[in-house]
């Protein structure tokens, strides 16, 4: 389905998180090695869940303010702070280091002042990573795309092919929008060894110049096709994984964004095509109408015959 129509067209967009699945996700993985947390810390910190990333600048900030407390209590040197308590002292380490410095509780010793050096110092340090992380999470650049939440094999033009659609969540278009495909399969080799392969997958169409709204990606299954011939067993038996990746350029980001999506076997579907997405009112508007976007309809199945 083209994504460029008429001016008069409507659009019903539905606010639905798109399904991710992982490249080969009928396979787990086991023994891989990893870099550790504190190594690659950043790397965490920016591609860990919302409520992970709170937590643990909130516990950094509590636990550095709870140290220092620690510290002050031990070696005193803060004028009004009372003796050995942790309320005084956890106070003056937060006024210290978020450089507020209220005039009540004072440092007026020598080991006092360079510890509130210290604590500054590290605040600045602190506050300038907080920040920058928070401004590298929220202004990471995503692509908005939806993909449908399957595959379908059908006759299309007297060719069997596969399909599936994606759809633009935002009002912004994205230019110059290109399509990837590879397919992962369970090979065995004569000599009775199993393997995983990688074919690369052809689209009719792998560049759209304005992608706006949907887009409906295919594949024809032709001699050509590592698909040619397969029935539904095959692909269950060959543990397929169909993975997808779109790029391009974001007018809203003004930068380039891409996103990736995987169809398993088990999320393609045979003897089945997407219903339309295109309806007209009683005054000749046209209206797409993403609710049906994931909705499937049956067709013949002798029609459906690969090879």
């Amino acid at each position: 389905m083209s994504n460029r129509l008429s001016p008069r067209v409507h659009v019903r967009r539905a606010r639905r998180k798109a399904t991710r699945t992982s490249f080969g996700a009928t396979i787990q993985a086991k023994n891989v090695p990893e870099l550790s947390r504190i190594s690659d810390l950043y790397y965490w910190l920016l591609t860990t869940g919302r409520s992970n990333f709170l937590l643990t600048i909130l516990g950094a900030y509590l636990g550095m303010n709870g140290l220092f407390a620690c510290i002050y209590m031990l070696v005193g040197g803060v004028e009004n702070m009372r003796p050995m308590n942790f309320a005084d002292a956890f106070f003056f380490s937060v006024q210290t280091m978020a450089t507020i410095g209220y005039g009540r509780l004072v440092p007026i010793s020598t080991t006092a002042n360079a510890l509130v050096t210290v604590e500054a110092g590290l605040g600045l340090f602190g506050m300038a990573v907080a920040a920058s992380l928070l401004f590298a999470r929220f202004t990471r650049a995503t692509a908005g795309v939806r993909f449908s939440k399957n595959a379908v094999i059908t006759m299309f033009d007297g060719m069997p092919t596969l399909m599936f659609r994606i759809a633009n969540k935002r009002e912004a278009r994205i230019n110059e929008a290109q399509i990837y495909m590879v397919v992962a399969q369970q090979r065995h080799t004569a000599e009775g060894y199993d393997y995983r392969r990688l074919f690369d997958l052809k689209p009719v169409r792998s560049l759209n110049p304005v992608f706006e709204l949907s887009w409906t990606v295919m594949h024809v299954i032709d001699q050509d096709s590592p698909f040619y011939g397969v029935t539904p067993h095959d692909m269950e038996e060959s543990l397929l994984a169909i993975s997808v990746v779109f790029s391009g350029n974001h007018e809203g980001f003004q930068q380039r964004v891409h996103a990736r999506h995987t169809y398993t076997q088990a999320m393609i579907e045979w003897d089945r095509r997407f219903a339309d997405l295109i309806t007209r009112d009683n005054d000749g508007n046209v209206f797409i109408d993403y609710a049906k976007f994931d909705e499937l309809t049956g067709v013949d199945p002798k029609d459906q015959v690969l090879g």
